[in-house]
């Protein structure tokens, strides 16, 4: 069956990790074969999204074979998107599912048909399937190019990324910088970095700490897995299976003074070019794009097989002022 995949998306004028997936899904879908595209509500495209196909406009037409991915945010009671239209939530963030949902959950979404949820962790698909059973829920984790990021030929020091914990994020740099165990190593704080930047960042780093909260999956600690760093730090909820790497040391909540020991006794160890090299293996043969386009492909066929009507889909920007503060990050 031929047919568009259209990512309801937004234009984040920075990299965002979210809208990031969508692009590295159409990646992965045209290099199948499929007719995959961005929509996005208005034709401009910021530079940091390269030359990914777009469709745009706050509305669009969509046939009776085509498939449309809406973020789980903007699901509105009453309101059904792409009526007859074959579509999917996408939720990355199970924290967000009723975002913009005040009615009991067994109404939820209202759609017809009633949508596939394609979810990215195993914490997040039991979420979502404890509370809609009815709905199929699909895992499709994040993929991450294994080209992109590698190490460095020298790692020393600390990364961390606090955009999720701005105030432990300076807490836990100053703690790094007088704890006598730590003091002498570089900290490298991720923060307004392009790309470029972080990848050369976490290639730079030993020792990753995941600042993770309320998050689904945790994509920054699989990037610097892949960049070979050990990660200390938070799950968020979602990242749960991360921690079963080989190099990777999760830290009860809140705890800043014990993410620092484990910091320093990483920081120790003796072979951290083995376990380096282990976590990005381990990383490769669960998160690469190898990995997941079976997945994806899986998910996608689902979709394919429930029944499909052209109709008039609606961009989800129309309930923009509904969502969670900063969701899009367009402002």
């Amino acid at each position: 069956m031929s047919g568009r995949v259209l990512y309801a998306s937004f234009a984040t004028p920075h990299l965002s990790g979210g809208v990031d997936v969508h692009l590295r899904h159409i990646a992965l879908l045209r290099a199948a074969g499929v007719e995959a595209s961005l929509w996005l509500p208005a034709p401009e495209v910021p530079a940091w999204m390269g030359e990914v196909p777009v469709v745009s406009g706050p509305t669009l037409e969509v046939g009776a074979d085509d498939v449309v991915l809406y973020p789980e945010a903007p699901v509105v009671p009453g309101v059904d998107p792409a009526p007859g239209a074959r579509k999917a939530v996408f939720n990355q963030n199970h924290f967000y599912t009723y975002a913009t949902w005040d009615a009991p959950a067994s109404a939820y979404p209202g759609w017809d048909p009633a949508p596939s949820v394609w979810t990215v962790s195993r914490e997040s698909v039991a979420v979502i399937s404890a509370l809609h059973p009815d709905l199929a829920v699909h895992r499709v984790p994040p993929p991450v190019d294994p080209d992109l990021f590698g190490p460095a030929e020298v790692q020393r020091g600390v990364a961390l990324l606090p955009k999720k914990r701005p105030h432990e994020g300076r807490l836990l740099e100053r703690l790094l910088e007088v704890d006598p165990r730590t003091s002498g190593e570089p900290v490298r704080v991720i923060a307004d970095l392009t790309r470029a930047e972080v990848v050369r960042t976490l290639a730079e780093s030993r020792v990753f700490v995941s600042l993770s909260h309320t998050d689904s999956f945790g994509l920054p600690v699989v990037e610097a897995m892949l960049s070979g760093c050990l990660v200390v730090g938070y799950d968020g909820g979602g990242g749960v299976e991360l921690f079963e790497a080989p190099g990777a040391w999760r830290v009860p909540e809140q705890r800043p003074l014990l993410v620092v020991d484990q910091v320093a006794e990483v920081l120790a160890r003796g072979d951290p070019d083995d376990l380096g090299a282990a976590n990005r293996a381990w990383a490769l043969e669960r998160y690469s794009p190898a990995a997941v386009a079976p997945a994806l492909a899986d998910a996608l066929a689902a979709v394919r097989r429930t029944p499909g009507a052209a109709t008039t889909a609606v961009h989800p920007s129309r309930w923009l002022d509904a969502m969670p503060v900063g969701f899009t990050k367009t402002g």
